[in-house]
């Protein structure tokens, strides 16, 4: 699953399957249940790419970044500013093919003596783009405090947006709906979902032939470093957000000299045992019990809901929207698969969980419009949509190996499934396209760094986070030597930074300081939302699968 943050608010073989066996489910299980820590060229910190960056860095340095006048498709205020930057498709080969990564820019508003620089901003994903953080001062608090010390500086990674964008299948037909998602899927359409996968895969390797296998989050991490130095900075400052923080952890590993500030919220674990098919399971469970906290909720407020007053029967009443729209697609375009991508933004946000529980409640009572609103496709949104999507598979299915034998993912996601029902086979279907993928995996990057490689490093997390589960955050202050975890106690909204009074602070310290609490600090969970609101707007681009 991937995610975007809402501001405040996831040793192998390169198989192209003939046309013939693109219809079958893939043979031969290729991956060991425990990956090995690799100490080879990808995790080290010299390696075949090391010389590329450098290279890049110093050209990049060189040129700097000719800011101006945003395009129009970034939908951006005059007051921003937009530029690209140039890296190698591939840093072993930097006098090769390029591409050009868009940045954008809010300048620091404050006083020009104490301004603290450009702060660089990764939301997650993958296939999320930061080229709207300059708008975030808007928002008020954090952001705008920040924001009158350092430059808030947004980027699209490559293939995301403008930056030379990846697409694996025609975005209409990707965003097109109604489609089904039975709660337990028969063997037959087991079989078309993996017959689907394997045609997504091929579509994307038919895209791009040659750069493909250049989509991973060790190049992520290098163009972040080319960035750096384009901004004419020594020291990287930089706000990662989910995927975001797997970003950060291997730029942290990669490039701990160039480390100034590094705030990581919502924390992916990186260990390569996790990364990305274990991940993914690991997250259904974290996902499931972020929903019984909602129709926990939900039932606390029956008397304004009247969709049950237990979780059991608010689940009733949702099983009972999921057949209808089935039968009857709400609008003509929203069916189960439609629904459960809708609602499971109600994993991310506290914020969203009064109007979606409205949504239900209307559709009971006769009314589907504001659940149309909310869970019909957006075909305005397509082509960023799918773009995301292809740029997401890109990079995990191309990052680490994936099993390659369905009985593998069968058995996995049967069992997960049992205890974990919600979103599970969803999530599978999303990554199936890694089984079939046509480029050669990588091994995981090692993240991991010395004692004294590093400045203190802030991490973020909420202990009920569904898409990034806290033990993330926990495996990333060990691997990352004097890092410091600031805990959301008991709250489970996805991107802590910019609600949480307790948390803002000492992420202001730190980015204004350079100080973490040292011993990991806590802070109180924010109330619980407030229930009636009618306001059912649709969620931000690339919250509806979480990474």
């Amino acid at each position: 699953m991937r995610a975007a943050a809402i501001p405040s608010t996831l040793g192998a073989l390169a198989l192209a399957l003939a046309p013939a066996a693109a219809a079958a489910p893939p043979g031969g299980d290729h991956r060991p249940g425990h990956v090995a820590e690799p100490t080879g060229s990808a995790t080290a910190h010299g390696g075949p790419e090391a010389a590329g960056v450098a290279e890049a860095a110093e050209d990049a340095a060189a040129a700097g970044i000719r800011w101006g006048r945003c395009p129009a498709a970034e939908h951006l205020p005059r007051s921003v500013e937009c530029g690209t930057v140039r890296v190698p498709v591939d840093y072993a080969r930097p006098d090769g093919a390029h591409l050009s990564l868009t940045v954008s820019r809010a300048r620091a508003t404050g006083e020009p003596g104490r301004r603290l620089g450009p702060l660089v901003y990764n939301p997650g994903g993958p296939g999320g783009s930061g080229m709207s953080f300059p708008r975030y001062p808007h928002l008020g608090g954090l952001w705008k405090r920040l924001n009158a010390r350092y430059d808030f500086v947004g980027y699209a990674p490559r293939g995301v947006g403008r930056s030379d964008p990846l697409s694996c299948q025609d975005p209409e037909e990707f965003l097109q709906g109604p489609n089904r998602s039975p709660a337990h899927p028969s063997w037959a359409f087991k079989q078309t979902m993996n017959e689907r996968a394997a045609a997504y895969a091929a579509g994307c390797a038919a895209a791009q032939p040659d750069r493909l296998r250049h989509y991973t989050t060790p190049n992520n991490a290098r163009d972040l470093d080319v960035l750096r130095a384009a901004l004419g900075q020594r020291g990287l400052s930089y706000l990662g957000v989910s995927y975001g923080t797997y970003i950060g952890s291997a730029y942290a590993t990669l490039f701990p000299s160039h480390v100034r500030r590094l705030v990581l919220d919502s924390v992916v674990d990186p260990s390569p045992d996790s990364v990305w098919y274990q991940a993914n399971l690991d997250q259904n469970r974290a996902f499931q019990r972020r929903w019984e906290d909602w129709k926990t909720w939900v039932a606390r407020h029956a008397d304004t809901y009247r969709l049950g007053s237990t979780a059991r029967q608010v689940q009733e009443s949702f099983d009972a929207v999921r057949a209808a729209v089935d039968r009857r697609p709400a609008g003509g375009t929203v069916g189960s698969k439609e629904l459960l991508a809708a609602y499971l933004v109600t994993g991310y946000a506290d914020a969203t969980w009064a109007p979606y529980a409205r949504a239900l409640s209307a559709f009971r009572e006769g009314d589907p419009e504001p659940l149309v609103k909310v869970a019909a496709p957006d075909m305005a949104a397509a082509r960023s949509e799918e773009n995301g999507n292809a740029v997401y598979n890109a990079v995990e299915c191309q990052d680490a190996p994936w099993p390659r034998n369905w009985l593998r993912w069968d058995r996995d996601n049967t069992a997960t499934a049992a205890v974990a029902p919600f979103n599970t086979w969803d999530n599978a279907w999303m990554n199936l396209p890694c089984a079939y993928w046509h480029t050669r995996p990588a091994e995981p990057l090692r993240v991991r760094t010395d004692p004294g490689e590093l400045p203190g490093v802030l991490l973020v997390a909420a202990t009920r986070d569904a898409a990034t589960p806290y033990e993330g955050a926990l495996e990333t202050r060990r691997r990352l030597a004097g890092s410091s975890l600031v805990t959301e106690r008991g709250a489970g909204n996805h991107g802590v930074s910019g609600g949480n009074p307790c948390v803002d602070r000492h992420i202001e310290r730190y980015l204004f300081e350079g100080r973490t609490p040292g011993a990991d600090a806590e802070c109180a969970a924010r109330p619980a939302p407030e229930p009636g609101s009618r306001r059912a707007a649709k969620p931000a681009s690339n919250t509806r699968a979480a990474r």
